[in-house]
């Protein structure tokens, strides 16, 4: 299982960044342990003192797939959720400002939370709103209208690279409101007014 994370892909979270706009959908990789158990706090790590949240639209591969056509992407997945890509910020300025890769930065133990998955039958993918709560006050709010690469715009390009397998997991890029969380903060993670994912940052 692979968790396959897309960067830069809603206008305002690049500008918010002063990162260029893609001309295709920029990819990297997070490991397993990326993920978070169940009703498990997020421990921000020792080596960081700037660690972002970033909310973002998860789906889940059901099945094998390789150079995927746009048009039968959607054959491949099912299920959507909300996930947290946390970022370690500063890590990953001094990466970039060195030129090298900043894995070290996504891809720390627990960088991956995500909720609950629902069936994507039930709601509409091409206007499909999401948001994350810290400390109850809303900091990020986004809308899969918004993205500059659609979700099957993604699992054709990646699949051209990368062969898909059951249970991978992508995460299909932030908004706008990135900012950094500190020990004792709660994060609620909601599709459309549905809370799917709770998370408590120690």
């Amino acid at each position: 299982m692979k968790i396959i994370c897309i960067g830069r892909n809603y206008i305002d979270h690049a500008k918010e960044l002063k990162n260029p706009l893609p001309t295709e959908p920029l990819f990297f990789l997070k490991p397993e342990t990326c993920q978070l158990a169940k009703r498990m706090p997020f421990f921000i790590p020792d080596f960081t003192n700037d660690v972002h949240h970033e909310i973002e639209l998860v789906i889940k591969i059901d099945k094998v797939g390789k150079h995927i056509a746009k048009q039968f992407a959607h054959k491949y997945y099912s299920e959507i959720t909300v996930g947290i890509d946390f970022t370690a910020r500063d890590i990953q300025q001094k990466c970039k400002d060195q030129g090298l890769p900043w894995e070290k930065a996504k891809s720390f133990d627990g960088a991956a939370p995500v909720g609950e998955f629902i069936p994507k039958q039930d709601i509409n993918l091409q206007n499909l709103s999401f948001s994350l709560k810290k400390n109850n006050t809303e900091v990020q709010a986004g809308n899969s209208k918004n993205m500059i690469f659609t979700i099957d715009d993604i699992i054709s390009y990646v699949s051209s690279f990368i062969t898909l397998k059951k249970g991978d997991l992508i995460f299909t890029g932030t908004p706008a409101g990135v900012s950094a969380v500190n020990k004792g903060d709660e994060l609620l993670g909601f599709i459309e007014r549905k809370q799917l994912l709770r998370v408590l940052v120690r």
